[in-house]
């Protein structure tokens, strides 16, 4: 099979789910793109791919923005994404995805099964920006700034426009700066360059239906849609990483 068909599917069902829930393109893209392309040329479009379908949905962030909220992440994720670009020079990205594909599938599962989500009260600004830190390490690592950050904001309790707008800006600001920083590396060539001219067109029409699901949906159903995303994007970097991790072991 084409490669651009693969491209094609990957960015259909990354973008409808990212306009739904506001982050998870890299994730649900990776689990197909990963059968046919290396990290150096599936990573950068990752990023682009998010960075479009984060400003086709920033007029959803006007509604509950709070600064003060943010501003801890985004500090933290200033300091990552060099963590991740040194990270993604010495060791291979796959480990990490396959890593975190176990933490996914196994705790927002288990979060599903539970009658009450857990809260965490305690840490306050400076645990935000601890996490944000990891979210900019996985973004300049892997192109996946949103899955920590995004799990934390649920386990906060804060109400769904409030995460939405936390980790949906979150994720456009740590796409910005990974972009610039791939493009500063010379990641950004001629072959990433053409299929960025295939993933934006074909991102447009699923964007802007999940967009519009997403008003639809309460608190607690807003909460139940995050962690069941999550834990179906776990499972899907599992099954595109496992049997890779396997061969190398063996």
């Amino acid at each position: 099979m084409e490669i651009w068909i693969f491209v094609v599917i990957g960015s259909v069902l990354a973008a409808f789910v990212q306009g739904l829930a506001g982050f998870g393109f890299g994730m649900v893209s990776l689990a197909v793109w990963s059968w046919v392309m290396e990290p150096a040329l599936a990573v950068p479009l990752v990023v682009f791919g998010s960075l479009l379908g984060q400003l086709l949905a920033v007029g959803a962030l006007r509604q509950g923005f709070n600064w003060q909220r943010l501003q801890p992440f985004l500090i933290g994720g200033i300091v990552g994404i060099p963590t991740g670009l040194w990270l993604l020079k010495i060791l291979d990205p796959l480990f990490f995805k396959f890593g975190v594909g176990v933490l996914l599938a196994v705790y927002c599962s288990a979060m599903l099964l539970l009658a009450r989500i857990p809260r965490v009260k305690h840490g306050g600004r400076k645990a935000d920006g601890l996490i944000g830190w990891v979210g900019g390490t996985m973004s300049g690592f892997g192109g996946l700034p949103g899955a920590i950050p995004t799990l934390w904001c649920t386990l906060r309790g804060w109400p769904k426009d409030q995460q939405r707008n936390v980790f949906q800006a979150f994720n456009l600001f740590m796409h910005i700066l990974t972009m610039l920083a791939f493009t500063a590396n010379g990641m950004i060539t001629s072959e990433v360059l053409g299929l960025f001219a295939l993933v934006g067109p074909v991102m447009l029409i699923p964007s802007i239906v999940g967009i519009r699901l997403y008003r639809r949906f309460s608190d607690s159903s807003f909460k139940m849609v995050v962690l069941g995303l999550l834990t179906i994007s776990g499972v899907m970097l599992l099954v595109s990483t496992a049997p890779k991790v396997w061969a190398l072991l063996t």
